[in-house]
């Protein structure tokens, strides 16, 4: 078969700046929505932004109610409860989200499965789930996050944990994206240190993940139906996914340091929507896909700043957790876009004496900066985990595709081996 030829490139409506979330009935109402459903978790609630942000939808004429239970890091489960919730009102013909990534998520499976025949497993990526195809159009979604890292106002991903499975895994279609992301750095200044530091290595990964994916030039040539949203590096998705690490080499540590500056705030999420245009587009690829076992199987590790209400390793820090580790495994496949990531992230850094070395150093110096912990081992796992861990990456094949090096299951025991420790 021939090369690929062709990408693709999709990104929602955005809006950016102080006040943003102000103006979402206007924007509501000029999409002919009537009657919308705010999405938010308990925390998020807590702070009173999204009954701000329905009070201002009403003032437009736009009807809209509150759902205060999004699960932090969704489940099945949690998903299917909300789904329930918003089957027994009566019909929304919008959706707005409020909230991290696990809101935007929540929001995205309603609007789904409110919209569509089936069951919730019948989505589900492949192999864990059907892998089927929404059979319609979706509702409009305005996704208006309040930390700093997902992306997924951008992105056509939803992402949850099968607890039966004890897997990570995903909901992957053009039509989950929002149709505008409201992106008001004001609601991200309560943001504390720790979702600060994990939801910003989220950033990281996502903008080195896919500007070090494999070029859309080496799959094969696909017929219009069979393209998908990550269709690997291309042009349009390293242009965001450079300008994202420009922004974190600048602010990251400082919006970790000091939760009050607010230029280092309108960076950080400027960059977390940058990147998602990146790797909405792009891909991502072996951090990613060992980053659902890892949050997965977890067993007793409970983050700083997060709910205590149960164990988690949040997203963002379990992609983290063998970035160094994949991103040497991956260096031999394109030197110079490891190399060019590196000098953007920390144009200033000392140059490692392996070049295979410099991008995985740069990672973990900022990692110790910012507090995230030394490696798997330092949540929980040991060398005796690593054969469920790495089951579990397999099963990521969506993202193991977009690997710039071909990756089987030897080389990921040896990165997440490697991973017990990072320094």
């Amino acid at each position: 078969m021939s090369s690929e030829t062709i990408f693709t490139y999709g990104a929602p409506q955005l809006k950016f700046g102080a006040g943003a979330s102000d103006e979402i009935g206007y924007d509501l109402a000029q999409l002919g929505v009537t009657r919308v459903l705010v999405v938010t978790d308990p925390g998020v609630a807590a702070t009173g932004l999204p009954e701000r942000v329905a009070v201002r939808i009403r003032s437009f004429g736009v009807e809209a109610e509150v759902y205060d239970q999004a699960h932090v890091e969704p489940t099945d489960t949690s998903l299917q409860a909300a789904i329930d919730d918003a089957r027994s009102r009566r019909p929304f013909d919008g959706f707005v989200a409020v909230g991290g990534g696990s809101a935007i998520d929540t929001a995205k499976a309603i609007n789904l499965m409110t919209s569509c025949e089936g069951e919730l497993m019948d989505y589900i990526n492949k192999p864990v789930g059907g892998g089927k195809a929404p059979t319609g159009p979706l509702k409009p979604l305005v996704a208006v996050p309040t930390t700093t890292g997902t992306g997924s106002e951008s992105t056509t991903i939803c992402v949850l944990d099968v607890l039966a499975l004890k897997v990570k895994t995903g909901i992957s279609h053009a039509r989950l994206r929002p149709v505008m992301a409201v992106i008001d750095p004001d609601l991200t200044m309560t943001q504390p240190a720790g979702v600060t530091a994990a939801s910003g290595m989220d950033i990281l990964c996502h903008a080195l993940e896919s500007y070090t994916a494999r070029p859309y030039t080496s799959f094969e040539r696909k017929q219009p139906a069979e393209r998908v949203p990550y269709c690997g590096s291309n042009p349009i998705a390293d242009m965001w996914s450079e300008k994202a690490l420009q922004l974190m080499s600048k602010a990251f540590r400082l919006a970790v340091h000091d939760g009050d500056d607010r230029e280092s705030r309108a960076a950080m999420a400027m960059a977390a929507t940058f990147a998602g245009m990146g790797f909405g587009n792009a891909g991502v690829h072996i951090p990613h896909s060992n980053a659902y076992p890892i949050a997965g199987q977890v067993k007793d590790f409970y983050p700083r700043d997060y709910p205590h209400d149960e164990p988690m390793v949040p997203h963002g820090m379990s992609v983290s957790l063998t970035a160094p580790e994949s991103f040497r495994f991956t260096f031999e496949a394109s030197p110079e876009r490891h190399l060019r990531a590196a000098t953007l992230l920390a144009p200033d850094a000392p140059t490692s004496k392996d070049p295979a070395d410099q991008l995985p150093d740069v990672l973990a110096a900022v990692m110790r900066d910012i507090g995230i912990p030394n490696g798997i081992g330092a949540v929980g796992y040991d060398e005796g985990d690593i054969g469920a861990l790495v089951e579990g990456s397999l099963k990521q094949q969506r993202l193991l595709a977009t690997s710039p090096r071909p990756v089987d299951g030897d080389d990921l025991a040896g990165i997440f081996r490697r991973s017990v420790e990072n320094w």
